[in-house]
Parts: structure tokens; C-alpha cells; sequence
């Protein structure tokens, strides 16, 4: 059974339950917890993926507290009905640990996909850190994306079921960017991306929330104003609190576009036709590299630290005058950009669901011997 709840989780668990689900020697189950209602639906749609079971526990202004004390005891009942031999859960969101605490209540064993990633700070990313954490400790199978991934569960002497696998979210990324693609969002069907700079912004994380938050939109407004041939595309997340960050700095700027959401295949389609891309989102750290465009991360830290070490991201903080500073080099400094870009992408070569679901395999005797590791490069 694969367990997952938000936007980002269900971008890279799709492909993998959709691998699972082709192979005969089991039986794969899918259980979403609704995390993210809206969003979360808009992938199962481009995906073709139809929940088992659906817990539907989004409210308005939850808290974690809330989203987990809901996932926890919905998983009860779901556990009790299906009985998976194995349950799958993604990354470090409350779905997460929640689903991965359910399982072992119930005695089922748990594998961990995109396993060992850590800054060492619990609280930043919050709540993911600690979630990431306790998930390692519940799960007896870990699937890591990368190498630096794997040595991260080492130093915590995790050694057994331990797979390097790359990252599902670059098999996700082969089914959803295609040329020719029409955008839904008017707005962008009507930017000249071979005559303009196009930055695709995201900004939504709970501990960017306050003056790091302000910051950073002050330091978006400033590339704008200083650089007319730019255009910066922000998809806003529907947290109120962000609502109310990005229109209170954003609003009227004629090449800022503050737009809803977007479905995973027009978040792809635009970041393939973007100049780079500035972002606290984890997965845009992935996805990005894989696409040939230079990522800013607008946090303190990240633990995604192998695209930094490869060229492709680098970390701008949450202090306005360097995440200017940053874009700035990326417009101006034609040499940095084209190192940026062309970066060998350290995440993933779009076999990570097909290692991950012979690992499977092989972990219930149905495979002789256990899939090749990723070799990045």
C-alpha cells in the first residue's frame, strides 16, 4: 500500500504506484489522505490514478497537530480493512509520519521512499525535518535518492534494506513535459519565453512564514523593477498566510504575475520553458536540475545539498539584498548561468520507480537478486 497526502508527495508516488500496480507478483493499493484536497486531486487526474481509499482530512487552516491526529486514527480502519504486507510512505510531510506511526501500531513493515535526506536542524524545514527523522527510525526498507542520501543513514547506523534508487520525481518528469504544450493559465500561453526572462517563483514554507517571507518578496519585486526584460511567473500556494504575503508586496507590478496554483504538468511545461527558477520548495530542487535550469533556493539550508555541490542550485537565504544579489548574477553574468545549467543532474535517470519496485520484489522473494544501484553522472 502507498500512503501519501499533498501535492509533491503525490507527484512522486504516482509513477510509483503505477509501476507497482504493473507488476504480477503483487498487489498494489493506494491510500490518500487529502493533506492538500485540490492540488493533491489535480495529480491523481494527469496521472490516471484512482485511490483505494481516500480520507479526505483537509480543513481550513489546520494544524499540524490537527492533520496528523486525523491521518492516525483514518489509518486505522484503512489498516484493519486491507492488511498490506508493506506500506510505502513518501519524504517528510505530516501524511508521512503519520502513516508510517499507523503502520507499525499495526505491526506492518514500512519502506521509506526518498529516505535520508536531513539538514540536521529540526527545525528548519519544519515540521519536515523531525518527520524524516522518526520515519527513519519506524522503517525497515529505505530507498535513497542519491549517495550522500545513503551515507546520512549510515552515520545514524542504518545499514540494512537500504536501496539507492535516484528520485521517482524525474520518472514523474518524463510523463508530464511535452512540446508543444498548451497551459490551462491564459497568462502563460501568452509569455514570449525566447524573448524574455521568465522566473518561475514558488514560496510557501512554514518557516519562511514572517519576515523571512517579507523579505524575499521584497527582493522579487526589486529583480523586477530592475530588470525590464524579466517576467516572474508566481504560482501562489492557497496557505492564507502566504495569500496575504505575496499580494500585500506583489500586487500591481505589470510583469509580476500572481496566478493560482498549477497542475504538476503545467508546473513541469513552465519550469521547461523558464530562465531559472527561485524557490523553498524541496522538489523544484529536483525537478529543475533535471530540466537544464538554475535553481536559487530561497531558504537558510537546504538537504538537497548534492545539486549545490553539482553547480546546478545555489542556496540565496532569506535576506533580501543576497537573494538580489543572486538573481542578479544569474541575468547579468551569461558564463555563471551557462555553468548553472548545464550541471550534471545528481537525482536521477527516470528508473528510480523500476529499482524501487524490484527492491520490492525482492524484499518478498519474488526476485532473485536486488536492483543494480543509481549511478549519478
Amino acid at each position: 500500500m502507498t500512503i501519501f497526502g499533498t501535492r509533491p508527495e503525490a507527484v512522486k508516488m504516482a509513477p510509483l504506484a503505477l509501476e507497482l500496480a504493473r507488476r504480477d507478483g503483487l498487489q498494489a493499493l493506494c491510500c490518500v489522505t487529502a493533506q492538500h484536497r485540490e492540488m493533491l486531486d489535480s495529480v491523481l487526474e494527469i496521472f490516471g490514478l484512482r485511490p483505494d481509499y481516500d480520507l479526505n482530512i483537509m480543513q481550513p487552516r489546520q494544524t499540524l497537530s490537527a492533520i496528523t491526529s486525523r491521518c492516525l486514527t483514518g489509518m486505522d480502519g484503512v489498516l484493519e480493512e486491507a492488511k498490506p504486507d508493506l506500506v510505502l510512505v513518501h519524504g517528510d510531510t505530516s501524511t508521512t509520519f503519520a502513516g508510517a506511526l499507523a503502520a507499525f501500531y499495526h505491526k506492518i513493515p514500512v519502506g521509506h521512499v526518498e529516505a535520508g535526506l536531513r539538514t540536521y536542524d529540526d527545525y528548519s524545514p519544519f515540521p519536515e525535518e523531525m518527520n524524516r527523522k522518526m520515519v527513519s527510525a519506524i522503517a525497515g526498507l529505505h530507498f535513497c535518492p542519491t549517495p550522500a542520501n545513503r551515507d546520512n543513514l549510515a552515520r545514524e547506523n542504518v545499514h540494512e534494506g537500504v536501496f539507492l534508487t535516484g528520485n521517482t520525481v524525474i520518472d514523474a518528469l518524463r510523463t508530464t513535459v511535452k512540446d508543444g504544450f498548451r497551459f490551462g493559465e491564459t497568462v502563460l500561453n501568452g509569455l514570449d519565453y525566447g524573448k524574455r526572462k521568465v522566473i518561475l517563483v514558488t514560496c510557501h514554507r512554514r518557516e519562511n512564514y514572517g519576515q523571512p517571507m517579507a523579505n524575499i518578496m521584497t527582493a522579487l519585486r526589486r529583480v523586477a523593477d530592475a530588470f525590464p526584460e524579466t517576467e516572474l511567473v508566481y504560482p501562489v500556494h492557497l496557505s492564507p498566510v502566504v495569500q496575504e504575503a505575496a499580494h500585500k508586496y506583489l500586487d500591481g507590478h505589470p510583469r509580476i504575475h500572481l496566478i493560482a496554483p498549477l497542475a504538476v504538468d503545467e508546473m513541469h511545461n513552465l519550469m521547461a520553458r523558464c530562465h531559472f527558477v527561485m524557490t523553498d520548495s524541496g522538489g523544484l530542487q529536483e525537478e529543475a536540475p533535471a530540466l537544464g535550469k538554475p535553481v536559487l533556493v530561497l531558504r537558510r539550508e537546504t538537504e538537497r545539498p548534492e545539486a549545490v555541490e553539482a553547480g546546478t542550485v545555489s542556496l540565496a537565504g532569506v535576506e533580501e539584498e543576497a537573494i538580489f544579489q543572486k538573481a542578479a548574477g544569474l541575468l547579468t553574468d551569461a558564463g555563471l548561468y551557462e555553468r548553472m545549467a548545464k550541471a550534471v543532474n545528481p537525482y536521477g535517470d527516470g528508473q528510480a520507480c523500476r529499482r524501487i519496485a524490484d527492491a520490492v520484489e525482492w524484499h518478498f522473494g519474488l526476485r532473485a537478486q536486488p536492483p543494480q544501484p543509481f549511478a549519478a553522472g
